[in-house]
């Protein structure tokens, strides 16, 4: 999440915590949305990390369309300008590595930035995927297949990607 090396808290920690620390630490579980944890804090303590992913994907779920789709376009695209540039976040660059995307030839580096302009074109959006346990090559499959849904399809399927991702760096965080 951040480059600091703080120890994973436990869940009763992070639950006993005053709300800006709370929101601190949880800040990048949603990439660069802060406000889904500060919106959960009040539901605390969590007697598990489902207890505290649930809390978090009701306030998403309570969000306006306006939030979900600033949310969606605050994920950058697979293999895009910010990993070129190194601008990642922590979280971010490990996930994309760890898909090997950090390892594409110049064709799938081609493609897959291809793939990622008509995705955004037809829907105004990025396209997001949780990466983890899929190689590059099932991500553009799956980037290619995405372009034949309609927009509302997609926006649901980048939201439900969203909480997948959320909850595999919620794991990562508290050491699940």
């Amino acid at each position: 999440m951040n480059a600091t090396s703080t120890p994973s808290p436990s869940l009763a920690a992070l639950s006993a915590l005053p709300q800006a620390d709370f929101v601190a630490r949880l800040a990048d579980i949603f990439e660069h949305s802060p406000w889904i944890p500060e919106r959960a804090w009040p539901g605390r303590p969590f007697a598990s990390i489902d207890a505290l992913h649930t809390a978090m994907l009701a306030v998403l779920e309570a969000a306006s369309d306006a939030e979900k789709l600033g949310l969606i376009c605050a994920h950058p695209e697979l293999a895009g300008k910010e990993a070129s540039a190194g601008t990642l976040t922590v979280a971010s660059t490990g996930e994309q590595r760890g898909a090997g995307l950090d390892q594409c030839s110049a064709d799938e580096l081609q493609r897959l930035r291809r793939l990622n302009a008509a995705y955004r074109e037809r829907f105004g959006f990025p396209f997001v995927i949780a990466v983890k346990g899929l190689s590059r090559y099932q991500i553009m499959d799956a980037v290619e297949a995405r372009l034949a849904n309609d927009r509302d399809t997609e926006f649901a399927a980048c939201l439900t990607q969203i909480g997948r991702i959320a909850r595999f760096r919620l794991d990562a965080l508290l050491g699940a």
